[in-house]
């Protein structure tokens, strides 16, 4: 691809980012638009902070982890993304805000899509007074078969 073509490529990336931000009430700084731009040109995708930070310093953005980690955030309270947390201690971010759930491949540590509908929760109790059940997340763990 020449730099003309990447050029025009980055600042259509870049417009649809500021377009996006806009409608969530997101003002458009640098680091939101860099980071945009990775998560959500594209297809959908599951990131980790630390996979995020080192996509942006590969494409010569230099952001700190904490900015990353902040605006991941930002961008989860906005509605354009959900969190996953699995083990506890790892956060994963999911481009796709639909309800749908997940395969966790533990080797790898990666998360990808269940076919919609795929999966069917019975049984599930009423919520406390004064609340509503948002989501229920299934997250089936899956490891390689040993032969």
């Amino acid at each position: 691809m020449t730099d003309t073509v990447t050029r025009k490529h980055q600042n259509s990336d870049v417009l649809r980012t500021t377009r996006l931000l806009r409608q969530v009430g997101l003002r458009s700084t640098r680091q939101r638009l860099t980071l945009g731009a990775l998560l959500f040109e594209g297809e959908d995708r599951h990131v980790t902070a630390e996979l995020l930070h080192a996509e942006a310093a590969a494409i010569g953005h230099h952001v700190s982890l904490a900015t990353v980690y902040n605006t991941l955030h930002q961008f989860k309270r906005a509605g354009l993304l959900r969190e996953l947390a699995i083990n506890g201690a790892k956060a994963y971010f999911d481009t796709n805000t639909s309800n749908h759930n997940h395969f966790f491949f533990e080797s790898e540590g990666e998360l990808r899509d269940i076919p919609a509908n795929s999966i069917r929760v019975d049984g599930v109790p009423e919520p406390p007074e004064g609340t509503d059940i948002r989501h229920i997340d299934v997250v089936v763990r899956v490891v390689k078969k040993v032969r």
